[in-house]
């Protein structure tokens, strides 16, 4: 029976989870010729197709699902394996997920004290809405994402809680007096979307979704203008925006979590969640990142 190949087994995580072969030829610094050629080496070696071809790149066939399960495993064990006996403490990559407003308020200073200590592992940070994040680790495309509870939701696994808040341009925008409220929100299936609409319809208050983006970003352009009201974590607010109560309604409590895609992650991957979690967990309330150690 042929050996399973490091090297192909490495290119195949890269093709599942860029979902393409020229993305992940990128990723493991070859030609996208080379990477076709190891898949289909690879297929060979198994004996049945792992790739099936997309309108937009590759998906993964039922068997290539089994085999990527197995090539987590193996490649967690080989980069384990060889960290433990170089000495030269962990090496690899990790691809990390967390909504836009966490980003902002807690991971440059955070990424800079992993890669303080731990200065050969590659971070690779995708950001989207918590809906997307929790996609992206079914289908393993992210090792690991800090993602958004209800306020209301219980459990070990909370590490912090934050609220929303309104946030405006100025401490008495002029759009306050108007009969309908101009928000600024993300995509409806977002937490924050159906926090703000739940408590200006339980308020009575009347409003319109003015303009709608997944881009914190663009969320805020539109706030600075003036142009409308918008929803944000209140560790994520600002310096230059304003933060509003009444006559708005009071806005609740989110919880953050850490999710994994593997039900045993890699020891890379659990030790970054776990300086992750620690970091997060000591941070006090005003946001800002405690003393590096």
């Amino acid at each position: 029976m042929p050996d399973l190949d490091i090297l192909l087994l490495r290119s195949f995580h890269a093709v599942s989870r860029s979902g393409s072969i020229s993305a992940a030829a990128q990723r493991v610094g070859r030609t996208q010729s080379a990477v076709s050629m190891q898949m289909r080496r690879l297929e060979s070696v198994v004996g049945q197709p792992i790739l099936s071809r997309t309108g937009s790149g590759v998906a993964l066939t039922a068997a290539g699902e089994r085999l990527l399960a197995h090539a987590e495993r193996i490649l967690a064990a080989h980069d384990e394996a060889l960290a433990s006996l170089s000495g030269r403490g962990l090496q690899g990559a990790i691809s990390f997920g967390c909504p836009e407003d966490y980003l902002t308020a807690f991971f440059p200073d955070l990424l800079r004290g992993f890669g303080a200590r731990h200065g050969g592992v590659e971070i690779e940070v995708v950001c989207a809405p918590t809906v997307e994040l929790r996609g992206l680790l079914q289908r393993r495309r992210i090792d690991a994402a800090l993602v958004s509870l209800p306020g209301d939701a219980e459990g070990a696994g909370i590490i912090r809680r934050d609220a929303f808040v309104w946030v405006a341009s100025r401490p008495d925008p002029a759009i306050l007096d108007s009969p309908v409220i101009p928000l600024a929100l993300s995509a409806p299936d977002t937490l924050d979307h159906r926090a703000a609409c739940a408590a200006m319809e339980e308020a009575g208050r009347a409003y319109r979704i003015a303009f709608a983006s997944n881009s914190l970003a663009g969320l805020l352009a539109i706030t600075r203008s003036g142009q409308a009201v918008s929803v944000v974590t209140r560790s994520a607010v600002p310096d230059d925006l304003c933060t509003l109560s009444a006559p708005l309604p009071a806005l609740p409590e989110i919880g953050m979590t850490l999710a994994y895609a593997a039900a045993r992650p890699s020891a890379l991957v659990r030790t970054f969640g776990e300086f992750v979690e620690r970091r997060l967990s000591d941070l006090p309330a005003s946001g800002a990142m405690p003393p590096r150690e």
